[in-house]
């Protein structure tokens, strides 16, 4: 069993008396002071050392879950690993109208963490059954969906998740733990065998229900099932999830997709690429005046040949994802660049050209070369006034290295 104790102090926070020591610390940082200062005055007023500490690790997690949960993570309960592990709102809201769509009335959460998933299904109208290995997740789950104050039922259920199962929800969806056990500095687990819960059962139970699996970027394609529909997600430009799709919460005939959602000031765009199966690979030609790169979820979904269709566009490279377009078309799935210029790739050539170029900042891009842009820039010492973009990467065998400007692609 996946289980793990608290660290000391953790489990008082659960209590009232928990609560306002978190809310009281809340207040204090956010009028300006540190929390060396906050803990300092909170010892001193009587509070036990390792309660305060907790209280200003949640002070923490709540600051660093606003990126994920918005205004809810005020009243939210974490854990370090569990923040990790948890998926964004937008995204579990996705989820969530999969089910919706389905025609599901209720769901269970099998592998729940620190609940929200089970909070997207609750907004959406949903009955939730949600089950969690490790006691203390659970508890701290239980917490969540009290306090989001959903008009759906709800029940979080402490036990494997593999013998409950989904019960008689209309519909389950799998959160496998992908990491060690613990609350923090987890490690990943390298096999998807080890999974929990497994694989195989959440197969098994998406031959009955329909069904919705979250896992890693990286999950190997040579496991995904043949009647599953597989969608990479990217939030800002980061790949954060592949999600695989059962029975009815497919989308149609679409086997390959990709979901995209970006910051746009005050609202969330959505985009999605989708396809039967994994697109044709495009032509391959030299550099022209545009330069695209897909975004990650679009490379993964093996969907940059219909990008490319779509961007009148080649390849530059067959093993390489830039493409190359003589014109500019807007896009949301593909940053864009055009390219001034062909640098030398050699090191101290391109030091001496940029040199000439009078750059002091450089953007390094690259794509199918042993290069660390972090090191690199530090060797270069540039110190001219201008900043500069550049793309390295290789056509066949020959290393390349272009001037490029970014340019706005919808």
């Amino acid at each position: 069993m996946r289980t793990s104790t608290p660290d000391p102090g953790w489990e008082n926070l659960l209590s009232g008396a928990g609560h306002s020591l978190i809310a009281e610390a809340t207040a204090m940082h956010a009028r300006g002071e540190s929390l060396d200062r906050i803990g300092l005055t909170l010892r001193k007023d009587g509070h036990a050392g390792d309660v305060v500490a907790a209280a200003l690790t949640q002070v923490q997690l709540r600051e660093k879950a606003a990126a994920k949960f918005g205004d809810a993570a005020k009243n939210m309960l974490f854990t370090q690993a569990g923040l990790e592990q948890a998926s964004r709102d937008v995204v579990a809201r996705e989820h969530a109208a999969r089910f919706v769509r389905a025609g599901a009335t209720s769901v269970s959460d099998l592998g729940c963490g620190l609940g929200a998933e089970s909070l997207a299904f609750l907004n959406a109208g949903m009955n939730v059954r949600a089950v969690e290995i490790d006691p203390f997740t659970a508890k701290l789950a239980a917490h969540n969906l009290s306090a989001a104050g959903a008009r759906a039922s709800h029940e979080v259920i402490t036990g494997d998740a593999e013998l409950l199962g989904p019960g008689g929800s209309d519909a389950a969806f799998f959160d496998p733990a992908r990491r060690t056990a613990g609350h923090r500095d987890t490690r990943r687990i390298a096999s998807p065998d080890d999974y929990s819960p497994s694989l195989t059962n959440a197969f098994s139970v998406a031959s009955t229900l329909p069904t919705g699996i979250k896992l890693g970027p990286g999950f190997e394609r040579e496991l995904i099932p043949e009647e599953a529909e597989a969608q990479w997600v990217s939030v800002n430009g980061s790949v954060v999830e592949t999600a695989l799709w059962f029975g009815a919460t497919r989308s149609g005939e679409n086997r390959r997709s990709a979901l995209l959602f970006s910051d746009r000031g005050a609202a969330i765009e959505r985009n999605e690429l989708s396809a039967p199966a994994d697109s044709l690979d495009a032509g391959i030609s030299g550099v022209r005046e545009y330069l695209y790169e897909p975004d990650g979820a679009v490379i993964r979904a093996r969907l940059i040949g219909l990008l490319a269709e779509r961007l009148d566009a080649t390849m530059l490279d067959e093993h390489i994802a830039y493409m190359v377009a003589d014109h500019l078309t807007p896009t949301p799935f593909a940053s864009a660049f055009r390219v001034i210029d062909e640098l030398p790739s050699k090191e101290k050539q391109l030091k001496r050209a940029l040199t000439e170029l009078d750059v002091g900042t450089v953007e390094i891009k690259k794509r199918g070369v042993a290069v660390d842009p972090a090191e690199l820039r530090k060797r270069l010492k540039l110190k001219g006034s201008q900043s500069a973009t550049i793309v390295m990467t290789r056509i066949g065998e020959r290393h390349v290295t272009f001037l490029v400007e970014r340019v706005p692609t919808h």
